[in-house]
Order: structure tokens, then C-alpha cells, then sequence
């Protein structure tokens, strides 16, 4: 078996990952309440998360090329610092307002606002971490430390929800002071963790490099990403609506069940992330195919779902066969590409993620007004198509 390779500074990025995926999705958490106690409707809501998604999108290929020129821990302290004090910004304004409520246009405008320039600069931070994974560790063994990195995420996104609404429960500005915290400690481990190094285009004669969304190195792993995002988004925003629905609960019976299934989701990813870590000579083809397969027919069976044991049984299922696609499509991006455009390729498949994250919300609730099953039907459809793409993408490689 193949030894990891040493990646410098690597648990540093590990927590960074652990960390700034924690203080999003804390956000997430408690936006409803402070929605709702603001006087504010629940579109307010889905427009700030649309937002962050949207300069993500924009700003994601951009700040990988720009890692590429100038250095990849100059990017990571730059982007986590402005992550770090636009979040004190908005924990104070929430602080206050909740205290004093402003008129609802400066509200929705402080809101949106401030949660689309956290989506700005926490987009510098997947690309970059991306990047310098690929500057260390050489083709065909990247996917087991993309798996850390993805597995702190997938950490992130359970403890993270859970934490805040134990907080919230106590104080709700309290919330967002503490997860305020985590992208200053985000920024001292960055800091202090991460060796510096020359940027990997410094060059002078080198060409600026720019990666397109559909140069041919890049087609496999930028429909991954983007199939894959559509995919989860679209089972994130439906699954409170399904538990009420389809289970007969209660809306916080419903509310419950979903974060049971939010946290099913989180495990499957960590369980299959360790199992990349451990089989590094599968190549990321195979498990693109392998993981879509499987994630496509665990939200496919979810239209089957009559009982709560059976969607808790298929989010697990599901995310499982994430947590194979996810590494992945970074990892065959890395490989795909010279050493002088990893931040540039990087970039280009975080702002298909942008994309994804997007449009997935809004497909799936349109779809689920229509038929409730509907969108996981399309889920297994889009994720099955995968699976044939990247089997055949893999017959053709050498």
C-alpha cells in the first residue's frame, strides 16, 4: 500500500476547512429565527443564501488564478480575513437589531449583504486548499488528501448546525458572535501552519493562465461538480418539506427529522472519504463512477420513502456515494493539468459548485410543488448519467 503523501501544513487547511465550514452553515442554521424575528419574509432568506452563491460562482475561478500569481497562503490569509471581519460585521448588526429592529429594507440590504461577501471570500479558500494539495502530492495519489479535506467539510457541516442551535437556544446573537470565531482561528492556524512558499507562476515569461468550463482536460470533472451540487442543494432545500409531507409530522417534528437527515449525510460522507483515504490507487474516474451509481440510487429510493427509518436509511445511502464523488472530480481536475494552472483549475470547478448551488434550490422547489417525488427522481436521473459518463470517460483514459 502506498504511503499518503506529505502535503506541508496540511492539518492547517484541515482545520481551516473544519472551521469555515462550521461558520456557514451556523448561518444557515439561524437565519430562520432571525428572519422571522426581524419582521422579514422567508424568500429575504433564500436571496442571502443565493447571493453568497452567486459571488462564489463569480469570484471562485478568479481567486484560484490569483493564487497561482501571488501564493497560495497569501490567498488563504487575504480571503479569511475579510471572511472573518465581514462575520463579526454581521454578527454585530444582527446583535442590534434584534435589540432594535431597523426599518425591513436596511435589514434585507444588511443581510444579503453581508452573507454575499462571506460567500465572496470563503470562495477563495476550497480552490486554493485544492490547489496546494495538487502542488504537493503527485498524480494518481491526490484523491486520499482531497478526502481529508472533504471530510473536514462534511465535519463542518454536522457539527456545525447542531452547535449553533445549541447556542441559539441560550442566546441567538450569541450564535453568530462564536461562529465569528472560527474563521479568526481559521486564519491563525493558516498563519502560523502553513509554511510559506514561492507562487507557482512566478514566472515572468509565463502567460496568465484562465481555464474555461469547457476546456476538454476539464469536462469529467466539471460536470461532476456541477451535477453534483444540483444534486445535493436540491436535497437539502426539499428534505423539511418532504418529512412534513410525506411523513405526516409536524413542521417541528419535520424540522427535527431533517436535521436527523442532514446528520445521516454528514456521516455517509465521512465514512466514504475515509475509505478514498485508505484505497489510493483507486484511480478518480472509477469513483466517480462508482459513487454517482450509488448516490444516484439513494435519493432515487427516497420517492419510495413511507416511513422516517427509510429517509434517514437513503440521505446515508446517498451522501455515502458522495463522499466518493466529491474528492474525486478535485482530484482528476489536478491531474488533468501543468503544475503552473492548478489554482486556475481549481477555481474554474469552485465556481461550477457556485453554479450548482444556484440553481439547485430553485430547481428542486419547483419541481417539488409540482410532484413532491419529483426531484429526487431527476436527482438518480442526473447522478446515473454521471456514473455513464465518467465508466466511459475511464475506458478511454490510458
Amino acid at each position: 500500500m502506498r504511503s499518503t503523501p506529505s502535503v506541508p501544513g496540511l492539518p492547517a487547511l484541515v482545520f481551516a476547512a473544519l472551521a469555515g465550514t462550521m461558520a456557514m452553515m451556523s448561518f444557515v442554521a439561524v437565519v430562520g429565527p432571525v428572519v422571522r424575528l426581524l419582521g422579514l419574509s422567508e424568500w429575504h432568506a433564500g436571496l442571502s443564501v443565493t447571493a453568497a452563491g452567486v459571488l462564489w460562482m463569480l469570484s471562485a475561478r478568479r481567486w484560484g488564478g490569483l493564487s497561482d500569481r501571488i501564493g497560495r497562503k497569501r490567498v488563504l490569509l487575504i480571503a479569511l480575513l475579510a471572511y472573518a471581519l465581514i462575520y463579526i460585521v454581521m454578527a454585530v448588526f444582527v446583535d442590534t437589531a434584534l435589540r432594535s429592529p431597523p426599518a425591513v429594507w436596511f435589514s434585507v440590504l444588511a443581510l444579503v449583504g453581508t452573507r454575499a461577501l462571506v460567500g465572496l471570500f470563503y470562495a477563495a479558500v476550497p480552490p486554493t486548499a485544492a490547489a496546494l494539495v495538487a502542488d504537493a502530492a503527485p498524480p494518481g495519489e491526490r484523491a486520499g488528501v482531497m478526502a481529508k479535506l472533504g471530510s473536514a467539510n462534511a465535519l463542518g457541516m454536522v457539527i456545525g448546525p447542531a452547535a449553533a442551535g445549541w447556542v441559539a437556544y441560550q442566546n441567538l446573537s450569541l450564535t453568530l458572535y462564536v461562529a465569528a470565531l472560527l474563521p479568526l482561528l481559521a486564519l491563525g492556524a493558516v498563519a502560523w501552519g502553513l509554511p510559506s512558499a514561492p507562487a507557482p507562476a512566478a514566472a515572468a515569461d509565463r502567460p496568465r493562465s484562465t481555464l474555461a468550463w469547457h476546456d476538454a482536460r476539464l469536462r469529467l470533472p466539471v460536470l461532476a461538480v456541477f451535477l453534483a451540487m444540483i444534486s445535493v442543494t436540491i436535497a437539502q432545500v426539499t428534505v423539511g418539506f418532504f418529512a412534513i409531507d410525506r411523513l405526516r409530522l409536524s413542521p417541528a417534528d419535520g424540522a427535527r427529522m431533517a436535521g436527523l437527515a442532514l446528520t445521516a449525510v454528514g456521516v455517509g460522507l465521512i465514512l466514504a472519504q475515509i475509505g478514498v483515504m485508505k484505497l489510493k490507487g483507486v484511480p478518480p474516474r472509477r469513483w466517480i463512477a462508482v459513487g454517482a451509481l450509488i448516490s444516484g440510487i439513494g435519493f432515487a429510493s427516497v420517492a419510495l420513502v413511507q416511513a422516517p427509518w427509510q429517509l434517514l436509511a437513503t440521505y446515508a445511502l446517498a451522501a455515502f456515494g458522495m463522499g466518493f464523488v466529491f474528492p474525486s472530480f478535485q482530484a482528476l481536475a489536478a491531474d488533468s493539468v501543468d503544475a503552473h494552472e492548478q489554482g486556475a483549475a481549481a477555481g474554474a470547478v469552485a465556481s461550477v459548485q457556485g453554479f450548482g448551488m444556484v440553481i439547485g434550490p430553485m430547481v428542486g422547489t419547483l419541481l417539488y410543488r409540482v410532484i413532491p417525488s419529483l426531484p429526487y427522481l431527476l436527482v438518480g436521473v442526473l447522478l446515473l448519467t454521471l456514473s455513464v459518463a465518467a465508466a466511459l470517460h475511464a475506458r478511454r483514459a490510458p
